[in-house]
């Protein structure tokens, strides 16, 4: 089958066939297919769009490009969550535990940071110790021992989408529903979930920064997942504002472990991880409704089960065995800590959530290439939440850094992405929208 003649098909305006896909897909893993060609066939889809069927075949053809998990006799349901991405979303550590607590598996992938957003292997290793790639013997183990393990992606695992998306990234075609949908679900589908829910972000720092696009994305992956045999559901949430209190990486963890101690617990980042754990034990089968499993939950976390499968995962993967009681002791913080103080009073009213996420990468939080090495001490912490009346002078977040200099560059980049007036708006909805 020629690969000109799958480009020209697409580039027609035409529907690919599932043996067309298939063999798009086996030129991009064997490299038959050029560079050239993948990018075309890339750029053809992005003009022209895909039909739900050739979304799936796609998604399917990328998830057998490499290792498909399974997990046989498992006494509880395969379930995960995935993101699209935001600032100080650090929701995946609170969340498998959480789940694990109540009787789900969640083999959990994850990735690292990508543009102005953060990556939760990139948190994980701001632990000592922590292995995000173990063998898959290992993972499998921990997996079935403990109920969850957070990992890094393996070089087995839809190997088609990383040529792929390292291609679309150097050729502006990021930006298509059905491939952003195919990349999401082939890694999660070769992962073997029975359930997945996507936390669609919306707004000033997320990859949908409007509505519109955010629910056309949240479609997609609903239908894709199910169609290719996995009961997926999404929700639309809020990125108008900081996650939480923190961002960056060690700080992120470091509220990520307060929270599952019962310490620390900012509400909207509370009220997104229980509505997420709630539709994983939904599609789990797990609980009958979210009322059912806001107690099941409440009462993981309560108890201190959520937290302490947390500080297990962390010691079966290398990390210290007493995290979980001193985190201060082994999570390194920025040797230089500053205030960012309000330039005048009034009620913080918007925060430009990419400019502070940008702000962490500028600080060593992020990289600028991928080969930069991350400096996990750094960001932001106290994170005033929007709604907030602030007085002149008072803090809006405290800065983490490097050096004096590094500090100044945060505290005024911090400043320029606040808004501060004088009477306060009404905030966006929280959870936009459930679909599917």
């Amino acid at each position: 089958m020629l690969a000109q003649e799958i480009i020209r098909t697409k580039r027609n305006g035409g529907v690919l066939s599932t043996a067309q896909i298939q063999a798009f897909v086996q030129g991009i893993t064997d490299h038959s297919w050029s560079e050239g060609q993948v990018a075309a066939l890339g750029m053809a889809v992005f003009l022209r769009g895909m039909g739900r069927d050739e979304a799936v075949a796609l998604t399917r053809a990328m998830r057998d490009s490499g290792r498909v998990m399974h997990w046989p006799d498992m006494p509880g349901p395969v379930v995960d969550k995935h993101s699209t991405g935001g600032v100080g979303d650090k929701i995946s550590l609170m969340l498998a535990p959480m789940v694990a607590a109540c009787g789900g598996y969640v083999p959990m992938i994850a990735g690292r940071g990508l543009g102005h957003t953060g990556g939760t292997v990139d948190k994980l290793e701001a632990i000592p110790g922590y292995n995000t790639a173990p063998d898959f013997a290992h993972f499998d183990r921990e997996v079935r021992r403990l109920g969850c393990a957070i990992i890094g992606q393996t070089a087995d695992l839809a190997p088609a989408d990383k040529r792929f998306y390292a291609t679309r990234d150097v050729t502006a075609t990021v930006e298509s529903v059905p491939l952003i949908t195919a990349s999401i679900l082939s890694k999660k589908l070769a992962a073997g979930l029975q359930a997945l829910v996507m936390d669609v972000k919306v707004g000033s720092g997320a990859f949908a920064d409007t509505p519109q696009m955010a629910r056309e994305l949240a479609d997609s992956i609903v239908a894709v997942g199910n169609g290719a045999g996995m009961k997926t559901r999404a929700l639309i949430t809020d990125m108008n504002q900081v996650l939480g209190l923190t961002a960056g990486n060690a700080l992120e963890v470091l509220e990520a472990i307060n929270y599952l101690r019962g310490q620390d617990v900012e509400p909207r980042q509370h009220e997104i991880t229980l509505a997420l754990c709630s539709q994983m034990l939904i599609l789990g089968g797990l609980a009958a409704d979210e009322q059912a499993a806001r107690i099941k939950l409440q009462a993981a976390l309560d108890s201190g089960a959520a937290a302490e499968r947390f500080g297990q995962m962390v010691a079966a993967l290398g990390g210290p065995a007493d995290l979980m009681e001193r985190p201060e002791h082994h999570l390194q913080l920025a040797p230089v800590k500053r205030a960012v103080p309000a330039l005048h009073s009034g009620v913080l009213t918007a925060q430009d959530t990419r400019a502070i996420g940008i702000a962490v990468i500028e600080l060593g939080g992020g990289r600028r290439v991928a080969a930069d090495k991350i400096d996990t001490r750094v960001g932001f912490s106290a994170v005033r939440p929007l709604g907030r009346a602030v007085q002149a002078g008072e803090p809006l977040a405290f800065v983490h850094a490097a050096d004096e200099a590094a500090a100044d560059r945060a505290v005024a980049a911090y400043q320029a992405a606040c808004r501060i007036s004088e009477q306060a708006v009404t905030p966006t909805p929280l959870i936009a929208e459930v679909v599917g």
